[in-house]
């Protein structure tokens, strides 16, 4: 139970600094967006109704997020740069933040634990255990990649 309790608490340090970082990055990002030639385009009243309902219902999203593979550091940073309140990240973060380390700390450790008994025990199927997902994602990123439409950069017209 020691090693779970150090791990959680070593990757809740981790996420807070992380999405914490981000957030501040995005909050930046904002700034320096206000203060360009896009600021026109973000004072926009449609603009201003999306970044007041992330500030005001963001934080249940924010915290959500971390339970997510790909759309946290995407929410942290929109956070950031829609400006919510700190008040409002805060108990977001907190809580995500903790939940994501948890999970990743129990599960995490557990699937080393199993690679790690396999690869004493059968090496040859710890090898397969690792190797079988990771040629599957290759398989499927080289057949989407290969399947994908290509987009028809030009103006329409053809080119000959």
């Amino acid at each position: 139970m020691d090693r779970i309790a150090l791990a959680a608490g070593a990757l809740y340090v981790i996420v807070l600094l992380r999405a914490g970082g981000t957030f501040a990055l995005g909050w930046l990002a904002g700034t320096g967006a206000r203060r360009s030639r896009f600021a026109g385009r973000i004072s926009s009243a449609k603009f201003r109704r999306a970044e007041q309902a992330i500030q005001r219902w963001g934080a249940p999203v924010v915290a959500v997020s971390f339970l997510t593979v790909g759309f946290q550091t995407a929410a942290n940073f929109l956070a950031g740069s829609m400006r919510m309140p700190l008040p409002r990240y805060l108990p977001a973060l907190l809580v995500g933040g903790a939940a994501w380390a948890l999970i990743y700390a129990t599960a995490g450790l557990g699937v080393l634990e199993v690679l790690a008994r396999l690869f004493a025990e059968r090496t040859a199927l710890g090898g397969l255990a690792v190797a079988v997902p990771l040629l599957t994602v290759c398989g499927v990123v080289v057949y989407r990649r290969r399947t994908a439409v290509p987009s028809s950069g030009g103006t329409g017209a053809d080119e000959t």
